[in-house]
């Protein structure tokens, strides 16, 4: 029987053998996690289970209670001097965590080919014949992927005891520094600063039982291969045996190198595809909906090339992601969209859930293939209505969801010429159409010779300049989309198109904002007035809404001015919001402009913003607006103003700087959306 003190000679509590085994075994499921999600993401999620629980099982043996030990926070609070009920789950902790974080550091010297030592050294468990992996955790683990990849393993480390076990941020740091970790108030405070979305998908999937790294499901390993390998082991047997006879007379020593680790296991065979008419009989119409359509679609070899290059990128391979997203490999679960050739290219369009990613690789020899991510989660009839599958000579084709009945083109300048209809394939791609991401606006970064900072206009945007055009895609959907079957898109550099709606000035009873889809008579003539500024939007832009929040007369009898808030939404989430300025007769101004804000917004549905005008008879006025919900405004600063209701006009010298906010009818303030350097 093994027997321990119970206080070590300096007065420290100590655990005996049977109490620390207790201790592991009660917490082996969190240990685990721990270890799991500590490991490197670039081990396969066989390896990860396994070495996860031989680290576990590892802390055990050669048990010996450090003096270090007892300064580890006890889980909950209690006396000052922990008992081992305590002490026991914070001791395990720290083993486990200190192996994990040791696992891949090389000593100096130690040749970067090769893997670190502790991956070279035999551990059980050892599992022959299958393969190990947790229940696929959907959408929530390509999330906490995303969260955890590039990280370092201490800050790792520092995520799973913070946001998974919920651990107070001194016991954090007493853990981390009892492991070995170098920094470890840095890596808590990374951890803290993660994506917000991220996380809490993340915290969704790590409490969930589905996910569990001693809940596995099993697989075999591809059988052919393992029958090839057998033989081949057999013929390198025979060699190295006759080679080993060799060597013994000459005394020489072989050199053993390692074999390079296996690329990604998702092939072909198991890649989902959807029914070809699942999405008129779902109530979820987005990618997943999307049946596998080209002539390549059966073509194994082509989508295992894709596979295999998404999991791991040959040298020369041009890769591009829209900001946000995640590049890793692909999980299990992934979906064929598309496979076929397209103006001298193989592609391949794959969606995971979260990602859209597109392949294509030349058809002539002597090429390089290229790789394209782009974040598409939460998608929706018109989000998902197309993807960009091929960019040649500043012209895009699109493979429209297969819910299109019919699609045109539209000059977005020219609101009162009337759509092109568009050809489109068997398959479901369009025939060339012009990008605007490839022409003059984007390459430019500007519109046309716009006002002046007296806000007089110059020119129009749709006569001169380089933006002389925007073209749109206009799709007609067979499943009507409140109460309008007919939506807007355009090209914005990225593989998913952005959609564009309109939101009127309000009217009546009308709700103040309700985006619609933009192809009314009024949604195209304020969606002229901005379709130049398109080119300055950020990258990975979902959806972008033109709301013409007021709408009043000038002084001096000068006309009716417009004022429109432009929205643009970004799959990851932020948005960017710019404030158009229109007095009759110019072409428009930004005069404000913020991002990351839920301004313009279902969540920011009230606004109030600012300019400086410039009347026909050379006077200056400081104008102010608010949106329906205003019942007064107030000017501070250089200018000082009160007016009540929505619309303030005041004469104040060029170049004034003051400062607005609004009072709200339902009560509270309202600050100015940012403002924004004149041109």
């Amino acid at each position: 029987m093994v027997t321990s003190q119970r206080r070590s000679p300096d007065g420290r509590e100590r655990l005996t053998l049977h109490e620390a085994e207790a201790a592991l075994v009660e917490h082996y499921t969190a240990l685990v996690r721990l270890a799991y999600l500590t490991l490197p993401p670039s081990l396969s999620r066989h390896r990860r289970v396994l070495t996860a629980h031989g680290l576990v099982q590892r802390a055990l043996p050669g048990f010996r209670l450090r003096k270090t030990a007892p300064r580890v926070p006890a889980q909950r609070p209690g006396p000052a001097r922990p008992g081992p009920e305590r002490l026991g789950p914070a001791w395990a902790r720290e083993r486990v965590l200190r192996a994990a974080l040791a696992y891949e550091r090389r000593p100096r010297g130690w040749p970067k080919s090769l893997p670190p030592p502790r991956a070279l050294r035999p551990m059980l468990p050892v599992v022959w014949g299958l393969r190990l992996f947790p229940r696929a955790g959907g959408r929530e683990e390509i999330a906490l992927g995303q969260a955890l990849s590039g990280l370092s393993a201490d800050v790792r480390a520092a995520f799973v005891l913070s946001r998974a076990d919920e651990l107070p941020d001194a016991q954090v740091r007493a853990l981390l520094e009892a492991a070995g970790a170098g920094r470890p108030d840095r890596s808590l405070r990374v951890a803290r600063q993660l994506d917000a979305p991220a996380v809490a998908a993340a915290q969704t999937l790590l409490r969930s039982a589905e996910f569990n790294a001693c809940s596995v499901q099993t697989r075999p390993t591809d059988l052919l291969r393992r029958r090839q390998r057998y033989r081949l082991a057999g013929a390198v047997a025979a060699v190295v045996a006759v080679g080993a006879l060799v060597l013994t007379a000459t005394g020489s020593a072989p050199d053993q190198r390692l074999a390079p680790s296996a690329v990604g296991q998702v092939t072909a065979a198991g890649l989902v595809r959807a029914p070809r008419t699942e999405w008129a009989d779902t109530s979820r119409v987005d990618f997943t909906a999307w049946p596998p359509r080209g002539g390549r679609a059966g073509d194994r070899g082509l989508l295992d090339r894709a596979l295999a290059t998404w999991s791991r990128p040959p040298r020369g391979t041009r890769v591009s992601r829209t900001p946000g997203t995640f590049t890793g490999p692909p999980p299990y679960g992934t979906q064929l969209l598309y496979a076929g050739e397209v103006d001298g290219d193989a592609v391949v369009l794959l969606h995971d859930g979260l990602r859209t990613v597109r392949y294509s690789e030349p058809l002539s020899p002597g090429g390089h293939a290229t790789l394209d991510f782009a974040r598409t989660d939460s998608s929706d009839v018109t989000t998902a209505a197309a993807l960009v599958v091929s960019r040649t000579h500043g012209a895009a084709r699109y493979l429209t969801a297969p819910w299109i009945a019919a699609s045109a083109t539209r000059d977005l300048l020219r609101p009162d010429v009337r759509a092109r209809p568009v050809r489109v394939s068997t398959e479901g791609i369009t025939e060339p159409l012009p990008s605007p991401a490839a022409s003059g606006p984007h390459a430019s970064g500007s519109a046309t010779s716009g006002p002046d900072a007296s806000g007089s206009a110059t020119s129009s945007p749709s006569t001169s300049g380089p933006c002389a055009s925007w073209p749109a895609l206009q799709l007609r959907s067979s499943a009507r989309i409140d109460e309008q079957d007919t939506f807007l898109v355009t090209d914005l550099g990225g593989l998913v198109p952005a959609h564009l709606t309109h939101t009127p000035l309000p009217g009546g009873a009308a709700p103040a904002h309700q985006p619609r889809e933009a192809t009314g008579t009024a949604a195209l003539a304020s969606w002229a007035r901005t379709a130049c500024h398109l080119a300055g939007l950020p990258e990975g832009v979902r959806a972008v809404d033109v709301w013409d929040f007021a709408g009043h007369p000038l002084p001096e009898r000068a006309g009716r001015a417009v004022w429109s808030c432009v929205r643009a939404d970004t799959w990851r989430g932020p948005g960017e919001v710019s404030v158009r300025f229109t007095a009759p007769g110019t072409a428009g101004r930004v005069v404000a402009r913020e991002r990351s804000t839920a301004a313009c917004g279902r969540f920011g549905p009230h606004v109030v913003a600012s300019a400086a005008w410039r009347a026909p008879s050379g006077h200056t006025y400081l104008l102010a607006v608010g949106s329906r919900a205003v019942s007064g405004i107030e000017v501070t600063g250089a200018v000082r103003a009160s007016q009540k209701g929505r619309v303030l006009a005041v004469r104040a010298p060029a170049n004034t700087r003051a400062q607005v906010s609004a009072r709200l009818a339902g009560g509270g303030t309202l600050a100015e959306v940012g403002r924004a350097a004149e041109d």
